[in-house]
């Protein structure tokens, strides 16, 4: 197949990223091919490599944007927050609605983890501590000061962030609770789980 008229490199790139996102987040990234993919596109498969180095290098694109871009918004998010209760309550906010927003991204940094090689996993898991460690970090200073009644503050990070990452699984913009109401109970369970 030619290359789609009017097409360019960059545009081209943000085609096949976008494509790779939605075909590896439907099918998988093992049942992903770069024949499908290129199809998908518009161009020639053997022409995906004058875009990307590989199938492996545009999974590692899609997990790391998607970390980097996650903690740059919760960073931004929490900026100028004082006090342990309101930067959880930020937190529970941003992770909720990225996730509610992004189920593609969100799904495959978690599902296709395993795909990566070692040193791309290493990366993505290093992103992924790093994001966490954040939030250790509020539920530590919230116990610290006695805001927060926890016996352990990773394996409560662990436990919020499944509870708040398992609404990309079902959330639905149609469905009978508006976002804002889901964050807002999704943000008050993860307060009464740490307030006792």
């Amino acid at each position: 197949m030619a290359r789609t008229v009017g097409s360019s490199g960059p545009k081209t790139a943000q085609s096949i990223r976008a494509a790779g996102l939605r075909l590896i987040y439907r099918h998988g990234y093992e049942a992903m091919s770069l024949r499908q993919l290129g199809t998908e596109v518009g161009i020639q498969s053997g022409s995906l490599y004058n875009h990307i180095a590989s199938k492996q290098a545009l999974l590692v694109e899609i997990v790391l944007d998607h970390m980097q871009t996650l903690i740059a918004r919760l960073d931004a998010a929490l900026d100028g927050v004082e006090g342990p209760v309101a930067r959880l309550e930020a937190f529970c906010r941003l992770h909720l609605t990225y996730h509610m927003t992004r189920r593609a991204e969100v799904v495959i940094a978690n599902m296709e983890l395993r795909s990566l090689e070692p040193d791309n996993r290493a990366a993505a898991v290093a992103l992924r501590d790093a994001y966490e460690a954040r939030l250790t970090d509020i539920l530590r200073e919230g116990a610290a000061r006695g805001l927060f009644r926890i016996e352990d503050a990773r394996v409560t990070t662990f436990a919020i962030i499944a509870m708040l990452t398992g609404i990309c699984m079902w959330y639905r913009p149609d469905g009978p609770r508006s976002q804002e109401e889901l964050i807002r109970i999704h943000t008050d369970l993860a307060m009464r789980s740490v307030m006792g």
